[in-house]
């Protein structure tokens, strides 16, 4: 069995057990190689962290960008890695589809695409074309050789549109299609999170863990979420401290940060090997 198999098989398995499991998201190969040594059992990409380490806005990366940062992510643990693929960088099904199968020569085992367009004119596809991007990627990936879980995202939380009906209605619509996860990011209330979960079982059900969001990894396991993962959440949390200690540099003339930062030694050790 190759790396790849396994790690795919490993991912599956984490779906089919009875608690929830915490997907972070690293932007970059260290900070995937850190999660890992914290016994993270999987990872997924930030495309917002991706960006902003390129010292680009979230949304303007391209295809080519993505998938290098999936291949430096995957290289730099045995974990199963999922892509966040955006809208699959392409309207047409077969071509959102194909971008599917490119992140999988990339190493991943797992990837969303997303029913928001990126246009702020009309943010979200209509509900037959979204339904047939997801049927177009089901469809590719289910030719693969190992398991490679999709999962669809209805955006409409997202993009200035709360509406739970319309919401429930996609992800259901993307179960069908088959998609292996659900996941409606921007949910704000438990309530939410448990009318999402009861209406698509029994597929699993990712929840997006924000400000917005305050439960904890037991809590949502209660209420049958499987999967939750934090988005840009981890690297807005780096950058943040990085930003504070410099400022404070730069309007203070001190050098306090130091106390909280990891000791030289922790982090060396962690990136040996």
């Amino acid at each position: 069995m190759d790396a790849q198999t396994r790690r795919a098989q490993a991912f599956k398995a984490l779906h089919e057990r009875e608690e929830a499991f915490v997907i972070p998201n690293p932007w970059d190969a260290g900070s995937a190689r850190m999660l890992a040594s914290l016994g993270f059992e999987a990872l997924a990409t930030t495309s917002a962290g991706n960006a902003f380490s390129l010292a680009r806005p979230d949304g303007a990366l391209g295809l080519d960008d993505t998938l290098a940062n999936v291949r430096a992510i995957v290289a730099a643990s045995d974990l199963p890695v999922a892509v966040d693929l955006e809208n699959g960088f392409a309207d047409a099904p077969e071509a959102c589809a194909h971008n599917l199968l490119r992140a999988a020569e990339a190493g991943a085992v797992g990837g969303s695409i997303e029913d928001a367009t990126g246009r702020e004119d009309s943010p979200i596809y209509c509900f037959e074309h979204a339904v047939a991007r997801v049927k177009a990627a089901a469809e590719a990936v289910r030719r693969l050789p190992y398991p490679f879980l999709l999962t669809a995202r209805a955006e409409n939380f997202l993009h200035g549109n709360p509406d739970l009906d319309d919401t429930i209605r996609r992800l259901k619509a993307f179960a069908e299609a088959g998609a292996d996860v659900l996941y409606a990011p921007g949910l704000s209330t438990a309530e939410q999170v448990r009318a999402v979960v009861e209406a698509v079982a029994p597929k699993p059900v990712n929840v997006l863990m924000s400000g917005a969001l305050d439960l904890t990894v037991a809590q949502l396991s209660e209420l049958g979420v499987k999967r939750i993962s934090v988005g840009s959440a981890l690297a807005l949390a780096a950058y943040g401290e990085f930003f504070r200690a410099a400022e404070e540099i730069q309007q203070q003339g001190t050098f306090t940060f130091t106390r909280r930062s990891m000791p030289f030694k922790q982090a060396n050790q962690l990136f040996k090997g």
